[in-house]
């Protein structure tokens, strides 16, 4: 596909209608854990990051690709690429939500580059969304995602080493049942976190990979917990997948009132965040 059929994506629109329901709710907390004391309530504040749980795809079984997303066209341009990557993103928050509220989650299609990376020939699509909720906007949000081929054989990128100490420290356990979830939660079918032979077989990872937002997410509740407080910015980008055969470890470090904060694996980092309070924006 050329630059000029893939500029004539750009500015592609879809406006989304979502909610997390009180149920729901209550299996985001028993996924993920949360900073409430009791189950969740209608009406009760929705913790940040909750709300990629409100817009489940409603893609047809028979409209899946072998990697268990939805086939391209229409919305997103028909790439011939094998494998997807949620990349990183950038997010503002606004106004808080609550549960139980109707969402409406604007969609617009900001760009569509090829490049040449360091893995070969890919295709970085960025989506702008914008959350409504009952109170006017709550969150402005980038989101960033690579299409590229699948190689032949799993070649890690280049390592960056995780801070030696910090101001946050923390550990999460990765079981496949908690991938399993999560994909449940996000109605996500990527069968990379699910499905280790094909995770293995088919896209030559060496195991089952943590979901970025699964990732982001539980920086986002170390990032809340050490300044006891929900962040206006927060932004984020993977530089290293990370596999379920070990925990993830975290560390923050404080910096001019906001805060850099990693996942990491076997000393090296694999998603990397700026977290910033309004008062340090």
């Amino acid at each position: 596909m050329d630059k000029l059929n893939l500029a004539a994506w750009t500015g592609n629109a879809i406006t989304e209608v979502g909610e997390v329901s009180v149920q729901l709710a209550n299996q985001i907390i028993a996924t993920l854990g949360d900073d409430r004391t009791d189950d969740a309530k209608e009406r009760a504040y929705l913790s940040p990051l909750w709300h990629w749980c409100a817009f489940p795809s409603t893609t047809a079984q028979v409209n899946l690709g072998r990697d268990g997303h939805a086939r391209l066209g229409g919305f997103m341009p028909p790439l011939h690429f094998g494998r997807r990557m949620w990349a990183g993103g950038a997010l503002r928050f606004h106004t808080p939500l609550q549960i139980g509220e109707i969402l409406q989650r604007r969609t617009v299609l900001r760009s569509i580059v090829e490049k040449e990376g360091k893995a070969g020939p890919m295709i970085l699509v960025t989506l702008d969304h914008a959350i409504y909720g009952e109170r006017g906007l709550a969150i402005e949000e980038r989101q960033d995602i690579v299409y590229l081929d699948i190689p032949e054989r799993y070649t890690p990128p280049k390592s960056i080493p995780m801070p030696q100490t910090g101001d946050v420290v923390g550990a999460v356990e990765t079981p496949e049942t908690l991938l399993f979830r999560y994909s449940a939660l996000t109605f996500n079918a990527h069968r990379i976190h699910y499905d280790k032979d094909y995770a293995q077989r088919i896209e030559h990872y060496p195991g089952l990979v943590i979901h970025g937002p699964l990732q982001a997410a539980f920086l986002m509740q170390h990032a809340v917990a050490f300044k006891g407080r929900v962040p206006s910015d927060f932004h984020f980008r993977g530089v290293h997948p990370m596999f379920s055969d070990h925990n993830l470890d975290i560390v923050g470090v404080a910096q001019d009132g906001g805060l850099e904060i990693c996942t990491g694996q076997l000393g090296h980092q694999g998603m990397q965040a700026t977290v910033l309070w309004e008062d340090t924006v």
